[in-house]
């Protein structure tokens, strides 16, 4: 089976500020195999996935979505709590018929927090991978932040080159390119400023570390060495779940799954040639 995309609907009646469905843009890159159920980092879009998909095509069902608020997904969806994000996680794999398989969660940056939450819900997490992603908190100053950052785009972009540019060339430049959409004078993101800050608010207040205690699962945590994730996190949560498995992808940074996708690939194959072990 070739790549296929579909969309999922959530319902949202009843939700923290729920106005109505929310619908999220799904890629299934088919494969034969046990399931890898993508979950993207905050403001990015499935498509970051593509390359990685393309190495496990051959031994596993790749499966990837937009997260609510970003990419082709509900722009402004009323709940962005970590909550929702989860629902959205148990709703894509009940789609798909992940749920009850041997599903193998990977979650980069907030997704990755993401799936460290859904990792509660084992029918839908035979493992983790996290990509620069841990429990670490509370981030007070974290809203602000992604408020700036968002905020320095030079929005709209002229044209795909500029955008690649700004976001510092090479393959993260060209994914982080990719998920803008053409618009008035030039690229525009998918995403607005409001929903990002607000996606990131339990961050601001908290920490994740009973969830991380909770974990039943293997887990793998890939860091950049040149990443967002401090080596003392990581090391942290080994030591309390003595068993993780730490990967460390040479020259990478945040995106580590962009910057050095073989390495990445080499990391987890390994770890899922561990699991099947």
């Amino acid at each position: 089976m070739g790549t296929v995309t579909a969309t999922v609907t959530v319902e949202e009646s009843g939700a923290a500020g729920g106005t109505g469905p929310v619908r999220l843009f799904c890629t299934d890159h088919g494969g034969d195999g046990p399931p890898l159920l993508l979950l993207h980092g905050l403001a990015g879009h499935s498509g970051e996935w593509d390359a990685l998909a393309a190495r496990f095509a051959s031994t596993h069902r790749v499966v990837a979505f937009d997260a609510r608020g970003s990419g082709a997904s509900t722009r402004r969806p009323g709940d962005v709590t970590r909550a929702a994000h989860v629902r959205d996680v148990l709703a894509v794999a009940d789609r798909f018929g992940l749920a009850g398989e041997d599903t193998v969660l990977v979650g980069q940056s907030m997704g990755g927090l993401t799936a460290l939450l859904a990792a509660a819900h084992p029918e839908v997490c035979r493992a983790l991978v996290l990509i620069e992603a841990g429990p670490a908190g509370p981030s007070p100053q974290l809203p602000e932040q992604i408020g700036g950052w968002l905020d320095s785009w030079p929005v709209p972009f002229p044209d795909a080159g500029a955008a690649e540019a700004f976001f510092g060339g090479g393959p993260a430049g060209r994914a982080w390119a990719a998920g803008l959409v053409p618009g008035p004078g030039g690229l525009h993101p998918r995403v607005d400023r409001d929903v990002m800050v607000a996606t990131v608010q339990e961050n601001a207040q908290r920490h994740f570390w009973d969830d991380w205690d909770r974990v039943c699962c293997p887990v793998l945590v890939v860091r950049g060495e040149n990443g967002a994730m401090k080596p003392v996190e990581a090391d942290r949560m080994r030591a309390r779940r003595p068993g993780t498995r730490i990967g460390v992808i040479p020259g990478a940074g945040h995106d580590a799954h962009l910057d050095n996708t073989a390495a990445v690939y080499g990391e987890m194959a390994a770890f899922l040639a561990q699991l099947r072990a």
